[in-house]
């Protein structure tokens, strides 16, 4: 049977249960575009791939105490975020690995698209090769 990560399943009642969280919580992260449930007949319905997104907000907001403005910021640097079909996240050993950058996907893995600066900068032979001097 095909599982799509992406198919509406889960009530809000089920997605706060298991995240122990009041479902007014998951409104008030709706409202700031933290996430965006799918709806049918009025009623949010949560895929697979919005609850990790929801599990991996809960992780940054309780273990690394940050605000919704914090995690907005955050998530703002993953272009994964809104994508369908994204592949998920990498083992330390790759080569386009930022160890900065946890993947929301994947618990455990790192995001491995090269978008930011100075994930390029870290890429780049010149960079490494003026580290290494030093």
């Amino acid at each position: 049977m095909f599982c799509n990560d992406d198919q509406p399943m889960f009530n809000i009642g089920v997605i706060a249960e298991l995240l122990k969280v009041h479902p007014e919580t998951l409104r008030i992260w709706e409202k700031h575009k933290l996430v965006e449930p799918a709806r049918r007949n009025k009623q949010r319905l949560y895929s697979n791939n919005d609850v990790k997104r929801l599990q991996f907000i809960h992780y940054l907001i309780n273990e690394k105490g940050l605000n919704i403005a914090g995690v907005l910021q955050i998530i703002s640097m993953y272009p994964c975020w809104d994508t369908k079909h994204c592949a998920g996240g990498s083992q330390p050993k790759g080569e386009n690995v930022n160890l900065n950058k946890p993947c929301w996907k994947e618990q455990g893995t790192y995001c491995y698209v090269i978008e930011d600066k100075a994930d390029h900068c870290g890429m780049c032979p010149h960079y490494n090769k003026d580290c290494q001097a030093n």
